[in-house]
């Protein structure tokens, strides 16, 4: 099978959070994961807020981007994917920055996995039900 991974996962493969174990399935499975470079900059976004939440700490979340851009160590370039997303994000009333994994989940003809519910449901509202899957 052929993933297109967002951030909401990647971080759960580094994180101590909420459905961290099946994440770590997901990536242990074998199975094609990409992602667009969107993804390390939400991933390195999100770790340096966690790093001023005082909840890891400045090793921790160096460790755990390096991690992330060893998987993905060859990000599709999200630039070309933004007239695609734009068109998504505004047919669905959805941030553009999540309409990016989506816009390559289609170009890829790959099926995007999140762990983010309203946009799993807005995809769904808007057609795209069948792109894309919540992490379970």
């Amino acid at each position: 099978m052929r993933w297109v991974v967002d951030a909401s996962v990647a971080l759960k493969w580094v994180l101590p959070e909420s459905g961290q174990e099946a994440a770590r399935r997901l990536l242990d499975s074998g199975d094609d994961l990409s992602a667009p470079e969107l993804l390390l900059l939400e991933a390195a976004n999100a770790l340096i807020r966690h790093v001023r939440l005082r909840s890891i700490s400045r090793i921790e979340a160096a460790s755990a981007y390096r991690t992330i851009d060893v998987i993905f160590h060859a990000p599709q370039a999200s630039e070309p994917l933004i007239p695609s997303a734009f068109r998504l994000a505004l047919e669905l009333g959805h941030p553009l920055y999540d309409c990016i994994y989506l816009a390559l989940a289609l170009e890829t003809e790959a099926k995007l996995v999140t762990a983010d519910g309203k946009f799993v449901t807005a995809c769904q509202r808007g057609g795209y039900g069948g792109h894309v899957s919540l992490l379970h």
